[in-house]
């Protein structure tokens, strides 16, 4: 399940950590925000490491649709109401001010990353009123927005807000070209931070100050993340025979038909079925995709497939800044909603003012510290599934045995007198898994979609086999079977 990004760009690889090293910046994570952040603090001048679990891009980074855009769903409307206009305008001004960066940096660099003008919309079945209300309000802000009732849809709908002069582009092309010259360590996981030094299997790295660009920060105290943010998933297929769009888009919540376009090169990227990371225990996202991709496009032949995740903040709005109160040196990029390529420019940009002493003009609305209303209803919601997650690891009781398990599939089941997450191969083999999470201990489910077992609080996902995919969770979930 390969995203077309993976498959048509390959980054040299790194050698891992085998020492210890002092340095001024440590980063975690070599996905976009990490690479653009250590980037942008090199170029100013400061020592930079950068120290990766996997490979450059190996986790969010392959999986986007690489929408480079201020356009972020009806987001202004929302922003200015609940925020107060000013916070609204310092995160619409960000963004257009991190697309203008990246255009400056691609063309500085002459990186070929197949960089495309286009138009980003949002769509709605019905809603002209909200349409309009969005389009004057992100105008208002100073952003170049519009309503218009024509479409590029293969569906009825009531029209778009419209943001001219945004862009798409090849990610991984764009993130290898911005990778030479930093120093980046690969398959270098990092299992512990205390204040400035940073402990990995091999080597430790003693930092200055330190920024955790790791998607989801996996130091629970201070800070809180895991009580702040969730993750969501979602899925794209790329068609092949299918029309050409013009332009980018995405729907409205609450659309009847939730789906995204985008094109690249040949190919048409449908997307949609998004949903709680670990809630998607009956499967058929992708059946779904291509129910309607005969439905709309009847010629057209499916290439790839692929899914992504992403970090959903309690206010919408990333956390970008300071750590923690109680870790002056320490800083944060996080909670990217679906919008991670322009927002890792954001984060490079201020995360560079923040630590070189500069002051920011957006800095205030991405501040991790804020706390307001609306962010601690937001708080009390998260913890809410974390409870329930817990809750239900010790008082469901599972239906199936592992006798009655079809082969190819997983499930929750009693083994040896235990309840145990377990994948049977098409071989009849049982591989069992712990259902706690090594997280923070949130029973895991089954996602029959991708034959993974991943976790409704906090989104950390393991493989069939227990092995770790993506965090918070720092290790994986194996389990021995009993008499085996």
């Amino acid at each position: 399940m390969d995203s077309i990004w993976c498959r048509t760009c390959q980054i040299k690889e790194r050698a891992p950590l085998r020492r210890d090293l002092e340095t001024e910046v440590a980063v975690i994570g070599a996905g976009m925000a990490g690479v653009l952040i250590a980037s942008a603090l090199q170029e100013a001048g400061k020592r930079v490491v950068v120290l990766e679990a996997d490979r450059i891009a190996g986790g969010q980074t392959g999986n986007t649709t690489a929408k480079l855009t201020s356009q972020h769903g009806m987001i202004y409307r929302y922003l200015t109401d609940a925020l107060g206009e000013e916070k609204a305008r310092q995160y619409a001004m960000a963004n257009e001010a991190a697309l203008s960066e990246i255009r400056r940096v691609i063309a500085q660099r002459q990186i070929d990353c197949d960089l495309e003008a286009q138009n980003a919309y949002v769509y709605d079945d019905d809603d002209v009123k909200k349409l309009r209300d969005e389009a004057e309000c992100a105008a208002a802000l100073g952003l170049p927005a519009s309503f218009t009732e024509k479409t590029a849809l293969p569906f009825p709908a009531a029209g778009a807000v419209r943001f001219e002069r945004q862009a798409q582009f090849h990610p991984l092309k764009f993130l290898r070209a911005m990778a030479d010259g930093l120093t980046i360590f690969e398959h270098t996981r990092v299992q512990d931070v205390q204040e400035h030094r940073l402990v990995t299997e091999h080597g430790t790295v003693t930092a200055e100050k330190i920024v955790f660009a790791c998607h989801y920060p996996f130091v629970n105290f201070p800070g809180l993340y895991f009580a702040r943010m969730h993750q969501e998933r979602s899925y794209v297929l790329a068609l092949e025979n299918a029309p050409m769009t013009d332009g980018m888009w995405v729907f409205a919540d609450g659309a009847s038909n939730p789906y995204s376009f985008r094109t690249w090169n040949h190919l048409l990227l449908l997307g949609g079925g998004g949903h709680r990371c670990g809630e998607n225990s009956t499967g058929g996202k992708y059946d779904e995709l291509r129910r309607k991709a005969r439905e709309w496009f009847p010629q057209s032949r499916e290439t790839a497939h692929w899914s992504a995740q992403d970090c959903m903040t309690a206010d919408s709005v990333p956390y970008i800044g300071q750590y923690a109160a109680s870790r002056p040196d320490w800083f944060v990029a996080t909670g990217f909603q679906k919008w991670g390529m322009t927002t890792s420019m954001v984060s490079a940009m201020l995360l560079r003012d923040l630590i070189c002493g500069k002051k920011n003009p957006y800095a205030e609305v991405f501040d991790p510290g804020r706390f307001d209303t609306e962010t601690i209803s937001g708080v009390l919601e998260e913890s809410g599934h974390a409870v329930k997650g817990l809750t239900k690891r010790l008082f469901q009781i599972p239906a199936e045995t592992a006798g009655k398990l079809a082969p190819g599939h997983g499930g929750i089941v009693f083994l040896d007198g235990e309840k145990l997450g377990v994948y049977k191969d098409e071989d009849g083999t049982i591989y069992p898994v712990e259902l706690r999470c090594p997280h923070l201990g949130c029973q895991l489910e089954w996602n029959p979609d991708e034959k993974s077992w991943d976790c409704p609080c906090h989104g950390s996902r393991f493989d069939r086999f227990g092995a770790l995919i993506s965090g918070p969770a720092q290790t994986g979930t194996h389990a021995e079977l009993k008499n085996a």
